[in-house]
């Protein structure tokens, strides 16, 4: 059976005044086939589905555009330069046999060298993981990227409260892993079943998933 080839299409995108970094996994493969749907950005996490641009234009109040164009692309360019942010997925790439977006559908995956790129960016102290350590999210990949890697590099939990917190050393620096709820329609079931967010959701009938999220990921930004 011939495997679609999901290869990441975005180089990672790193400001040099960096000190956190935004970590994935991989666009929908459509990225990758350059087949975009109108509201698309062509960026990293440009996907008409993904919230997380749609989660920093809340709390930054950014005006973002959502469309298919370079201004669209380079507006979240400037917001990321101006606040020392960069994005850098974990995945390279992998294979698939059903072509969709699904964490769980990729195989045989290759990871980035991730220490190698922390030590060519001495500012980063922040990981900042866009899901957690279920199988195939992005945490999930990092440990087994350090297990698999001849670092002798452990995770050392900080908070196991959600978002878990985490922190190792390379160097002799400290780096600190955040593990954000996903920026995915996936990850509501999970959003809707947390004690905090039915809380919420019981004080204010209004308030949704996103606004969940905002409040999250306000606090790490």
């Amino acid at each position: 059976m011939n495997l679609f080839h999901h290869k990441h299409p975005y180089p990672p995108f790193i400001p040099e005044n960096a000190t956190k970094l935004i970590f994935g996994t991989l666009p929908p493969p459509r990225f990758t086939q350059r087949e975009f749907k109108e509201d698309d950005v062509d960026f990293c996490y440009g996907s008409r589905d993904g919230q997380l641009w749609t989660i920093l234009n809340k709390i930054f109040d950014l005006n973002l555009k959502f469309e298919n164009t370079q201004e669209a692309v380079q507006q979240r360019k400037d917001f990321l330069i101006e606040r020392g942010i960069g994005i850098c997925d974990v995945v390279e790439s992998s294979r698939r046999e059903k072509i969709d977006a699904s964490d769980l559908g990729m195989q045989k995956v290759e990871l980035r060298d991730m220490i190698a790129i922390l030590r060519e960016n001495p500012k980063i102290n922040t990981l900042l993981f866009t899901g957690g350590n279920s199988k195939n999210g992005p945490e999930y990949f990092f440990r087994k990227y350090l297990k698999d890697s001849k670092h002798d590099i452990r995770l050392k939990v900080i908070s196991n409260k959600s978002p878990r917190i985490h922190q190792f050393i390379v160097d002799g620096r400290l780096i600190k892993t955040v593990s954000l709820i996903a920026p995915s329609g996936a990850a509501n079931i999970a959003v809707g079943s947390s004690r905090l967010y039915k809380y919420m959701k019981k004080k204010n009938p209004e308030f949704n998933t996103l606004d969940f999220r905002v409040l999250q990921y306000k606090e790490f930004f």
